[in-house]
């Protein structure tokens, strides 16, 4: 079988995209390129720690009290046990919060080491995996409908085998171990940690392709973790803390895990009271969540979810909605999102090759349409046709999910109560999000987002968030970056080119009033895409409807949803009143409809898998983001736009400078990785697609990769220490 990865699954659909639907752009991988120079290069050192199994991508990197965690997502099962299956484990018998040093770890030579979990200090140790037996008879990862069925148990497409892509690890300390009683609560919205006072500080793949605790606590009604009555009654009075695990499906999936520190230094994971949070009531009625990828850990010290929404994406490549409109078609220029709620909408790029022929394309983001229907069940739609052993177009009536209710950044406040809540930022926006990077002063919020021309994005809240009592109340503004130095890049090696950024407002609102546009759609489903654009019944003949709707959505729009004439609408508003002036009805454009907004007002949504971000805990002026950018090619590396860097295949990761009131301006170069076609005497040694990045409490960067191989000599993805100059 073909492994599921991201990069794998989407290798060819970038070209088919870009290269058809997009006039005068090349394809991601369509000319050659030559060897571009400064590529490797590193500004300061990297060396090799782990490598995880055949197959498998290296995924969530956390230190806890001086142990790392990490994720193995998706290895090969032709592995030996237990090196096929998605596991969590970590490194026993070293202490990676002092700056102790190593001995780089040599690379996987024989069958017998490229199918296992390297490491070059200590031993790994596996604390959870798939299928592990969990709370409630749960199987870990797995979400169950209200009824609870294991989701996999339904005829549907799947992203990806069910608990196969653990991700994020993010832990939330006990700060007494729990006491006797078993009991762990934290008081208040945004439990912290430390002493009271008044408010102080309060004290979370593949490849797309297409789309491409600290601080002092506060106030004790709201902040403080004083109480010990969350009442966990697990009769377990030595937890360490809780590990939140994110698994990258459809239905997606936060697990937390109980961890017990022993006296001689390892770990143990309480898996009898582990608990699938995807089955809680409490994120089953906000929409559940969609391919959690990575996450943060909040200064007031919560754990933070990112959905990385692939199929958010309204228009392929670098197109926009304006593009539409010129062409007079929508043909060759949407994307998957505008197909949201066809039946099998995963189907549509076999569809549009029917319709279409040698005129058909790939709209972008199409294969993350896969577990929608899944999703539908999991919130207790109920299942069309179940009896012939294959996913069918019969339409989802009632309970199919609202698109604009995904791709979101979720935090779980009162992360050791018995059932913690989950809250998404709305005023975020709607994205492949990768991860965000919560700042110290609680109201600033930098946010990667995953794919191909795809934009890097700031929130900044009116008031520092923990300062609000209902996090609906929560309210801010969101930009978009733009790069300002063109001319000065244009043409040059990414390692001898810092980005200028400015930050462009896309505008301003509450999460209750981006919830209330939300709502609007919720009853939207699978009829709906039939009743409103085929001219034909559908339970009188659905294959012509089918065919109708999807010509008619293909070429003018899914009216379903927000139109292409609303983003246009509140373009033009935006250029002539500013974000602060449009139409009432509009606000919503920006928020739900994030990456289209963003185009239309001249943003540089041209980065090509921007990644991971994080910086030091604490960090504040004069501290650094790290920002890894797994490709440089697509958007990033043509001739068009802001951004026209030459290519480097094996990415980079950028530093910025936090300055004044935690803003950034400057994207700096510290690590490029090889050219595609550099040779294994270069590639084996260097950072390759970077993904998850997680900055240690010394300074020292851990750089986990999403490889496409190209040179080197073995097919296993890293985890690289950076030592910053």
């Amino acid at each position: 079988m073909v492994e599921f990865t991201r990069r794998k699954l989407m290798a060819t659909s970038v070209a088919a995209s870009l290269g058809a639907s997009v006039s005068g752009v090349a394809s991601a991988h369509g000319d050659e390129d030559g060897d571009t120079e400064n590529a490797p290069y590193v500004r300061g050192e990297i060396e090799r720690l782990a490598h995880v199994p055949l197959g498998a991508e290296m995924t969530g990197p956390f230190v806890t009290g001086g142990t790392l965690v990490f994720s193995v997502q998706h290895p090969s099962r032709g592995n030996p046990a237990p090196f096929d299956r998605g596991s969590i484990g970590y490194v026993r018998g070293h202490d990676f919060s002092g700056g102790d040093g190593f001995e780089e770890l040599s690379i996987p030579t024989s069958n017998e080491d490229q199918g296992k979990t390297r490491v070059a200090t200590g031993e790994f140790e596996v604390l959870a995996a798939e299928g592990d037996n969990i709370a409630n008879n749960e199987d870990m990862g797995m979400p169950q409908t209200p009824g609870g069925l294991a989701i996999d148990q339904f005829e549907a497409s799947q992203y990806g085998d069910i608990g196969y892509n653990p991700d994020m690890n993010q832990f939330v300390p006990v700060e007494d171990g729990g006491g006797d009683d078993g009991t762990h609560g934290n008081d208040g919205n945004h439990g912290g940690k430390g002493n009271d006072g008044d408010k102080g500080n309060d004290g979370g793949k593949g490849n797309d392709g297409n789309d491409g605790g600290k601080g002092n606590d506060g106030n004790d009604e709201n902040h403080s973790n004083d109480r010990n009555d969350g009442n966990h009654g697990n009769g377990k009075g030595d937890y360490a803390g809780y590990l939140f695990t994110n698994f990258e499906n459809s239905p997606g999936n936060v697990t937390r895990t109980p961890i017990v520190h022993n006296d001689d230094g390892t770990l143990d994971a309480d898996l009898d009271n582990a608990i699938n949070l995807a089955n809680t009531d409490a994120l089953r009625e906000i929409g559940g969540t969609r391919i959690n990828c990575y996450g943060d850990l909040t200064p007031w010290n919560t754990p933070v979810t990112a959905e990385e929404e692939y199929a958010h994406a309204r228009v392929s490549g670098p197109a926009t909605v304006s593009d539409i409109v010129d062409e007079g078609t929508g043909v060759g220029l949407r994307g998957g999102a505008q197909f949201w709620n066809r039946p099998n909408p995963s189907e549509i790029i076999e569809a549009l090759g029917e319709y279409h022929g040698d005129d058909s394309w790939t709209p972008q983001g199409f294969w993350a349409l896969s577990g929608v229907e899944l999703l539908a069940y999991y919130l207790g739609a109920t299942p069309v046709d179940q009896d012939d052993g294959e996913n069918v177009t019969e339409p989802i009536g009632e309970g199919y999910p609202n698109p604009y209710r995904t791709g979101y950044i979720v935090e779980f406040q009162d992360p050791t109560a018995d059932e913690p809540t989950p809250v998404k930022y709305y005023i975020g926006g709607r994205a492949a999000w990768e991860a965000p990077d919560f700042q110290e002063d609680e109201r600033t919020v930098y946010l990667s987002c995953d794919g191909a021309n795809k934009g890097f994005y700031k929130l900044v809240t009116d008031e520092p968030i923990t300062s609000y009592d209902d996090p609906m109340d929560i309210s801010g503004t969101l930009h978009a970056a733009k790069v300002t130095n063109h001319d000065a890049a244009a043409n040059n090696p990414p390692a001898e080119v810092d980005l200028r950024i400015e930050w462009v407002e896309l505008g301003s609102a509450s999460n209750r009033e981006v919830e209330s546009w939300i709502a609007e759609y919720d009853d939207v489903n699978q009829q709906t895409y039939l009743e409103t654009h085929a001219e034909t019944a559908w339970d009188e003949d659905l294959e012509a409807a089918i065919a109708e709707a999807d010509q008619e959505v293909a070429e003018n729009g899914n009216r379903n949803y927000v139109t292409d004439q609303e983003i246009l609408d509140w373009a033009e508003q935006y250029e002539s009143e500013g974000p602060g002036g449009v139409d009432e009805e509009l606000r919503r454009v920006p928020f739900i409809e994030t990456r289209a907004a963003a185009k239309e007002v001249g943003a540089s949504v041209e980065f090509r898998k921007s990644e991971g971000i994080d910086s030091i805990e604490g960090a504040g002026p004069g501290d650094y983001i790290y920002l890894g950018i797994s490709e440089v090619n697509d958007g990033t590396s043509d001739d068009v736009g802001d951004v026209q860097v030459d290519r480097v295949d094996g990415g980079l990761v950028y530093r910025a400078e936090i300055e004044e009131h935690y803003d950034i301006s400057t994207l700096e170069p510290v690590i490029v990785g090889p050219d595609g076609t550099d040779p294994a005497d270069v590639a084996d040694d260097a950072l390759l697609n970077v993904d998850n990045v997680y900055v240690m409490d010394d300074g020292r960067v851990l750089c986990c990769e999403d490889a496409s191989q190209y040179g080197r000599s073995y097919p296993n993805d890293c985890m690289y220490v950076y030592t910053p100059e």
